[in-house]
Parts: C-alpha cells; sequence; structure tokens
C-alpha cells in the first residue's frame, strides 16, 4: 500500500502543477511561440503546431521524472 500511496501523491502533484501551468499559461508570452513551432495560415484555415515547445516540455518533465526515481 505504500508504494500505491507514493504514486497517488506523484500523480496529484503532477496534475497540480499542470493546472498552475495552464493557468498561467496566457501570461507567459513565449510559451507555446517559440522557434521552430509550426504555424501555417491560409485564409480561414490556421494550422498550428507548437514541436519546440513539445519538446522542451518532454524535457522537463523527463528530468522531474528522473529526479524523483532517485
Amino acid at each position: 500500500m505504500s508504494d500505491f500511496g507514493k504514486m497517488l501523491i506523484v500523480i496529484g502533484a503532477v496534475c497540480a502543477g499542470l493546472g498552475v501551468l495552464l493557468t498561467l499559461a496566457g501570461k507567459i508570452p513565449w510559451l507555446g511561440r517559440l522557434p521552430g513551432d509550426i504555424i501555417i495560415e491560409r485564409g480561414n484555415f490556421r494550422f498550428y503546431f507548437p514541436l519546440v515547445s513539445c519538446v522542451i516540455a518532454s524535457l522537463a518533465i523527463s528530468l522531474l521524472l528522473w529526479l524523483l526515481r532517485r
């Protein structure tokens, strides 16, 4: 049961961190507009893929999980 409790605490902390990030995302002007993010606009069509933002988020999450495992 101890491992299950630790897992629930980690999941809760990740959810809380994600909630704070989503709340503050509009106040961070560079988030989602980094060089390397793909934006295609043509007429009424707009395609947006935050490629570099996804890579940075993945690295941050990987680092966090690596630190939690140590």
